[in-house]
């Protein structure tokens, strides 16, 4: 009987074949290839180009950015604004312990972001802003008494923020606002603030009480002196209208209404004096009896 040799062959244990293992890998390393070939910088962000650990000078822009694969690697470093919420303990030039809530609104520039990766790294904020701002704060407050960081508060923040700014700059750091949330001071103190403030109180009730006072009185010392004047006008109109009715009177008397009046009240005994225009000058009052006594004496 003949022997098939194709009928052998095909029943004969196939080899295993990897030519689609081959493409499979041809095709995963394709993709990781071309995933690594190119980076996209969010907004608001700088990319800092890594060249086999390198730093590279240029940083990329925000957008579509192709690098070698596997090569250079790119880091994000922000440029929005940030926000740094902090503590600060500092003694006040009167030796107060005083505890302030700051905040910083900062931003890092797009030019510094690579000497800022390279010489300090991602954690910029915490090894970089946060000791400054201590540093600033301290100096600062040491500068004025207790009461002075709460009267002078606008005073004392742009002191600081120029501080800031003189020591952050040169890294590229630019502080965009700052404020000092609350001053803290020891309970002591608050206590001592707090009497000032009633004595102050009581004494400018005290002071207003008195100018209360003194307005009164000058009130009432310029009725009374008002009241005078009216009354002294008055005795002084009173007099002058007497003495003008008395000229009136005087100008409007003769002398024959003046004997009219005399002959109206004579009772009848002829006066001992008479004037040289036989008017009469003197009224002697002699009673009647005395009268007729001398009119029956006999005359020598």
């Amino acid at each position: 009987m003949p022997i098939d040799v194709r009928e052998i062959n095909r029943n004969a244990p196939r080899k295993p074949s990897f030519k689609g293992v081959k493409w499979a890998v041809i095709g995963l390393a394709a993709i990781l290839v071309a995933a690594n070939s190119f980076t996209i910088v969010p907004a608001g962000n700088t990319g800092v180009v890594l060249t086999l650990g390198e730093v590279s000078a240029n940083p990329l822009s925000e957008g579509f950015h192709l690098k070698a694969p596997f090569i250079q690697q790119v880091e994000d470093m922000s440029n929005k604004i940030q926000v740094f919420n902090a503590t600060a303990t500092a003694v006040s030039r009167d030796l107060q312990t005083v505890n302030s809530e700051i905040a910083v609104n900062y931003r890092l520039v797009s030019d510094k972001s690579p000497d800022m990766y390279k010489n300090v790294g991602l954690e910029y904020s915490t090894i970089l802003v946060s000791p400054v701002v201590q540093e600033c704060m301290k100096s600062a407050t040491a500068k004025y008494n207790a009461e002075q960081l709460i009267t002078e508060r606008e005073s004392v923040s742009t002191e600081v923020k120029t501080a800031l700014d003189e020591k952050l700059n040169i890294y590229g750091i630019y502080i965009e606002k700052f404020n000092i949330v609350n001053f803290d001071f020891t309970e002591e103190f608050n206590n001592a603030i707090e009497a000032k403030q009633v004595a102050e109180q009581n004494l400018l009730k005290t002071k207003t009480e008195q100018e209360q006072a003194k307005v009164v009185a000058k009130t009432e010392a310029e009725k009374k002196v008002i009241a005078a004047n009216a009354e002294a006008e008055a005795i002084l109109a009173q007099a002058q209208a007497q003495a003008d009715a008395n000229k009136l009177l005087e100008e409007s008397l003769s002398s024959k209404v003046i004997a009219y009046e005399q002959i109206q009240k004579w009772d009848g005994v002829m006066p001992k004096v008479t004037g040289k225009d036989g008017g009469l000058l003197i009224d002697v009052n002699i009673d009647e009896s005395a009268n007729n006594a001398a009119a029956s004496t006999p005359q020598n």
